[in-house]
């Protein structure tokens, strides 16, 4: 089925709007085919170092270059939960490239930070750009161009798009990205939120909160919520880079194992050695990126994407906007809802119907475009399916369920929680900024209040203790954009946020920082730009201006007479303190390269 008018009209655009830098890219994608990606370009010298340590059968085989040889990118490490399941994968991968008469080799490891231990402490300001040594990390391994395919290791927040980013520098090659799956359920968000309130409030100790917060974070796997981790793992199906149904089954499982076995074999069979060869760069284009946005809304997704997806889409060559992805929202429909736009943890999504439902549904209603390439072959309805084990330990799919499991958490087109996606780009004469509204119930989308400015999250928070935040306000928090202190995530703001709303306040939130996917219930006008330190209009608010956030309309305005705010010298922040410590003085270059939030935020000089 082709897709329907809007989708593909507005996919037009971005194809019209791309067509030099894609021409650009493609070109540089078959240059690398022909004369790059062999190991027959290498020296004897070269070679001798790059398969020192395979056997003597391999040391042949690689020479001859008559076998292909996987690249295994890894983010594995043992701190993080979502992660630590990878230190398994690559000897079941080399099994299985050995069972298809493949070679693979650990190519190099990328750095996997949690969002979740650095929240609110220095580290997080390294988190945006993270995504950026990611990427770079990954072009060291495979730059070595002993590879045919690559497979990346990779879950959480920064480290896709980051992995996604080289892989489409590496264009030439096939990549395959296997996941290592969420955690099982533990304590449900609702209640862990619940003690996180009462511990902001003074009404429960340090021993409750942790013990709450251990219960809900208790073993390997992602977060259950729906954040950029889980969110990752959703466009990484619905743009074709995992094999069908492997996003979210659950690590340390029979199934777990065969899909990751499976994969590799998959990159194997789709090198330039075979008879499918499916290298990334042209695998991915204006189509698969417009399926990513449109997965994103009909999930509500994390809002982190909307700088990712800008920055991974161009790496393609692809000019992909937010107005593009404001567009797309009103086309497409909210279909799940998973904490915190639910009470469902993305278990409880999978085992209602989980993506190959959704999937299904989307491609049945045109919303989705059927005629890509994937990993697995020519369209995207393959994707359509569920995953389950089969009796000889391989993976078997079946269509996915006619129904959904649980019409609470996973919906029918025809029974959409609304009509419309769970993000929008709001404009005015602050800038531009984006909201998540699948959380946000109809009647807080729109505030009028005045400002309490401050120019970190420590100060409202300081404000919250002191007893000071009374009535109704829009909190303004500057200073938080890329340039200022790299972007950091301003989740400290969510609890007591949360609370006021709860005490009958209407409140809101401005900030050129980011929210991610784990913002909830409170309007929050996020990733504004241009940011304060670049003199954005947010410098030169005051408390008590009259902001009016209305997020049916679109619209983010100071209500300040225009010649009055223009005249208003921008305020001034001292930001020594965010410029060393925990490794920020060695981030100083990507502070100063970094560009906006609404061009993906990327240090590259190419983004």
């Amino acid at each position: 089925m082709t897709a329907r008018r809007d989708i593909e009209a507005i996919t037009e655009r971005i194809r019209q709007r791309s067509k030099a830098g894609r021409e650009a890219y493609l070109g540089r994608i078959a240059e690398a085919s022909g004369h790059t990606a062999n190991r027959a370009v290498l020296s004897c010298g070269n070679l001798a170092h790059g398969f020192a340590v395979c056997s003597p059968s391999e040391k042949v085989a690689l020479g001859g270059d008559r076998v292909p040889n996987l690249g295994i990118i890894t983010s594995y490490n043992d701190m993080l939960s979502a992660h630590q399941p990878f230190e398994t994968f690559p000897a079941l991968i080399k099994d299985a490239a050995r069972e298809a008469g493949g070679i693979a080799q650990v190519a190099g490891g990328v750095p996997a930070m949690c969002d979740g231990v650095t929240q609110g402490q220095p580290g997080m300001e390294l988190s945006l750009f993270s995504r950026d040594v990611i990427a770079m990390a990954a072009a060291i391994g495979l730059s070595h161009n002993m590879f045919d395919a690559a497979v990346f290791l990779g879950v959480c927040d920064k480290i896709v798009p980051g992995l996604v980013i080289a892989a489409l520098t590496f264009g030439h090659l096939p990549a395959v990205f296997i996941p290592a799956g969420p955690m099982t359920s533990g304590l449900p968000n609702d209640e862990k939120a619940k003690v996180r309130q009462l511990y902001a409030e003074g009404k429960a100790g340090r021993a409750e909160l942790l013990e709450a917060e251990s219960k809900s974070y208790h073993g390997p796997g992602t977060c259950t919520f729906y954040g950029t981790a889980n969110s990752n793992q959703m466009l990484m199906e619905i743009m074709g880079l995992h094999t069908p149904g492997a996003s979210f089954v659950n690590p340390g499982t029979p199934l777990r194992d065969a899909l990751t076995k499976e994969a590799a074999k998959r990159a194997l069979a789709i090198t330039a050695l075979g008879n499918a060869y499916t290298p990334v760069g042209r695998m991915i284009d204006e189509r698969s990126i417009v399926n990513g946005v449109v997965g994103l809304h009909a999930t509500g997704g994390s809002t982190n994407h909307t700088i990712h997806l800008i920055a991974m889409a161009a790496a393609a060559g692809i000019a992909l906007t937010w107005q593009d992805i404001s567009d797309l929202s009103e086309a497409v429909p909210l279909l799940a809802r998973v904490y915190p736009n639910g009470l469902a943890d993305v278990n409880h999504f999978h085992a209602a119907g989980g993506l190959g439902f959704l999937i299904r549904e989307l491609l049945d209603e045109g919303i989705l475009h059927e005629d890509v390439q994937t990993v697995w072959g020519e369209g995207l309805r393959p994707y359509a399916v569920e995953a389950r084990l089969g009796a000889d330990g391989s993976v078997v799919r079946e269509a996915a369920p006619p129904e959904s499991g649980d019409e609470k958490v996973l919906a029918p087109f025809k029974k959409a929680f609304q009509p419309t996606g769970g993000l929008k780009v709001l404009a005015g004469n602050l800038g531009h900024a984006v909201i998540k509204t699948s959380a946000v119930k109809p009647e807080r989308r729109v505030i009028e209040a005045p400002a309490r400015v401050f120019d970190s999250q420590q100060g409202l928070n300081d404000a919250f203790k002191a007893g000071t935040l009374t009535g109704d306000f829009v909190a303004v928090i500057r200073f938080q954009g890329p340039r200022a202190n790299g972007m950091p995530e301003l989740h400290k703001l969510t609890t007591v946020l949360g609370i006021l709303q709860d005490r009958g306040q209407r409140v809101a939130l401005v900030t050129d920082g980011r929210m991610s996917g784990a913002s909830g219930k409170v309007p929050a006008a996020i990733h504004v730009t241009p940011e304060a330190v670049e003199d954005g209009p947010i410098a030169r608010i005051h408390d008590g201006d009259i902001i009016r956030l209305d997020a049916d309309a679109g619209t983010l305005e100071v209500l300040v007479p225009g010649t009055e705010f223009a005249l208003r010298r921008t305020a001034d922040a001292d930001l020594i303190g965010n410029e060393y410590g925990f490794g920020r003085e060695l981030f100083a270059g990507f502070r100063q390269l970094v560009g906006r939030a609404d061009h993906g935020a990327a240090a590259f000089a190419n983004a």
